[in-house]
């Protein structure tokens, strides 16, 4: 299933925020092999996929650093996101994406 998610990269890994008990993070902490690919933002991929590992890692700082890492790349659009998603009151936490070589 096709999942287009805005991240940050910070040297070889990639971190994503999401809401902590949707359906991606439910099924990587059953099975973290996951297949990644550059996208459009309508979820259109413009490079080629590669397998990789992802891991939910319960960090409040890492959290912290990936949410200000998010609002500066992402800038007003992540910030009227996550205006959202705090008044309905969602629980977010952070996937660690690294390529398998």
């Amino acid at each position: 299933m096709k999942t287009p998610v805005w991240f940050v990269q910070e040297g070889e890994t990639i971190y994503v925020q999401t809401v902590a008990n949707c359906g991606k993070v439910k099924r990587i902490r059953n099975n973290g092999r996951v297949n990644v690919v550059p996208c459009k933002m309508d979820g259109t991929p413009v490079g080629t996929w590669v397998t990789a590992n992802a891991r939910e890692i319960a960090d409040a700082e890492l959290s912290k650093k990936v949410n200000h890492l998010l609002d500066k790349k992402y800038g007003l659009m992540k910030k009227m996101f996550s205006l959202g998603s705090s008044r309905q009151a969602r629980l977010d936490t952070v996937l660690e994406i690294k390529l398998i070589e």
